[in-house]
């Protein structure tokens, strides 16, 4: 953990189909598939596509029989290619229902996602909600309890909204919104365990899309109860605006030492790559130094000096390969992901980066001598030169990798 980084906010740990969440325990990367989960091939397509792009859990909506009555033969096919995710359902409204009529889905699924803000309404909201509780209990199984501002208690934030404005000094609205989220969690959450759920089984969400709420919110969470905080923010956007919006929220939060479980909820592009979420949280950890997923690359942003594109072509490529080759690195070669290589444009960082990393090239700017100096562990090795630059210093980075961790 980084010296500059607060202790890790300390919580109950909530094992999760084998996956530890909270606790001592590694900050897990999530996601959640977008298909529709009644197409058992296309759901068991993207949540392989999604493990192997390193999500430690998968969420899947089950929001009607045909989806309840999938899960069970998703899991199969999982199981039968190797892809041991642990699995999530995620319920609105009649959870409780599908889970009463389909025990083979209670079954395979290795948590339960409840948002109390539309788990039932009136008379029936604690029935129902009891009766999700009690299949959790009944099969072993956790529960997130997962409030969204868009779908919020209605009842109990009239009834603070109401309050404050009887007080002497009403607290501005949106601060007694967060205290509606705040509260809207932990009451579920303590109604959970009058009911005989263990703390250990119960995690707890408060998402919000804006980036100072989530911080305010989380705050609140961490400050009253020690359950396990799953993290993220909620419809964060497309593109550039969700990452930087999501990596803004979670970043202030995990410095803070606040957050056991992550997740990007980002919009992808129409046709888009679902794993780009689970790259975004890994990026955020590394870049965080709080867990290394595979080796960064440090490439200088290039300016007058470096109008040969040779190195953003080798830094891409370099990128590249790591992603590639990573699953085989990983399995033959551990303590791999935490490498550092450097791909500098020219002679003025160049060098000084290049001995910080692992293995670092330095390549000739505009005007300089078109040489590339290697360094490997901090001193300089050789000097590249020529059309082939770009694969030599491949084969180098593999030889390097075969001779330090084979």
């Amino acid at each position: 953990m980084s010296d500059l980084r607060k202790p890790r906010h300390k919580t109950i740990a909530v094992n999760v189909g084998g996956v530890t969440v909270g606790g001592d325990a590694p900050i897990v990367v999530q996601s959640m598939t977008n298909t529709d989960t009644a197409d058992i091939n296309r759901t068991v397509q993207q949540i392989s596509a999604l493990a192997r792009a390193g999500s430690e859990l998968v969420r899947i909506t089950v929001d009607r029989d045909e989806a309840a009555k999938a899960v069970p033969h998703i899991r199969e096919r999982l199981d039968k290619i190797q892809v041991d995710v642990p699995i999530v359902g995620d319920f609105h409204y009649i959870g409780h229902k599908l889970l009463a009529e389909n025990p083979a889905c209670a079954e395979a699924l290795a948590k339960y996602r409840i948002n109390p803000g539309n788990v039932g309404f009136k008379a029936k909201r604690d029935t129902q909600f009891s009766s999700i509780i009690e299949k959790a209990m009944e099969y072993g199984k956790p529960v997130r309890i997962g409030v969204n501002w868009g779908s919020l208690d209605q009842e109990l934030l009239t009834h603070l909204m109401d309050e404050n404005a009887k007080a002497d000094n009403p607290l501005p609205a949106r601060t007694v919104m967060h205290e509606a989220i705040v509260q809207s969690a932990l009451l579920s959450a303590e109604r959970a365990e009058e009911l005989g759920l263990g703390a250990d089984r119960i995690i707890i969400s408060a998402k919000v899309s804006a980036v100072q709420d989530l911080v305010s919110v989380y705050t609140l969470l961490a400050s009253r109860s020690n359950y396990a905080l799953h993290l993220g923010l909620t419809e964060a956007g497309m593109g550039s605006k969700g990452i930087v919006a999501s990596s803004a929220s979670m970043g202030i939060l995990l410095q803070q030492g606040i957050g056991d479980t992550i997740r990007y909820s980002l919009t992808p592009e129409p046709g888009g790559d679902r794993t780009q979420e689970v790259r975004a949280a890994q990026e955020l950890l590394q870049t965080m130094d709080i867990r290394a997923f595979v080796p960064v690359v440090t490439a200088c942003p290039g300016c007058g000096r470096t109008t040969s594109t040779v190195f953003q072509e080798l830094a891409k490529d370099v990128q590249e390969m790591i992603r590639e080759r990573m699953p085989d690195w990983k399995s033959k070669y551990p303590g791999v992901e935490a490498l550092n290589f450097a791909v500098m444009g020219c002679i003025v960082n160049g060098p000084g980066e290049s001995k910080h990393a692992d293995i670092g090239i330095s390549l000739p700017g505009t005007g300089e001598q078109p040489a590339a100096p290697i360094f490997i562990d901090g001193a300089k090795a050789m000097t590249l030169r020529g059309p082939n630059i770009a694969n030599e210093f491949k084969d180098i980075v593999e030889d390097y990798i075969e001779k330090r961790f084979g």
